[in-house]
């Protein structure tokens, strides 16, 4: 019976601080930094393709020689940021553009009427 050595899974703790370390810096950066918004948003970035290479090497095993002798799966990779990309990209285009059709519940439908003050009849008690 061959014995199996069974310890911590280094390239997992590795990992998962990895990543608890560039989560809580994208959170620093939105919420605590002077930066300008622009340079906020890059760095979220950055850290957000660091953070998908960690978890592709760290933890799906993309390097591995029991995932298919070190085949990349690159056909379903490919599918899934091309998924993502779409996901994103209507996100961001819905939040930006939005679908208003100036109906804010104001019974008319024009949103965007500049409504003239009438001034009150009194009867003059």
């Amino acid at each position: 019976m061959a014995s199996s050595k069974k310890g911590i899974p280094k390239n997992h703790v590795i990992g998962f601080i990895l990543s608890l370390v560039m989560t809580v810096a994208a959170a620093w950066a939105a919420i605590r930094s002077d930066l300008p918004v622009t340079w906020v948003i890059i760095g979220i970035m950055v850290l957000a393709l660091l953070q998908a290479g960690v978890q592709l090497f760290m933890f799906m095993h993309v390097i591995e020689a029991g995932s298919g002798g070190g085949h990349v799966p690159w056909n379903m990779m490919f599918h899934g940021f091309a998924l993502a990309a779409i996901l994103v990209a209507g996100s961001l285009f819905t939040m930006s553009f939005g679908f208003d059709h100036g109906d804010h519940g104001g019974g008319s439908g024009g949103g965007d009427e500049q409504f003239e003050e009438q001034p009150e009849e009194h009867a003059g008690h």
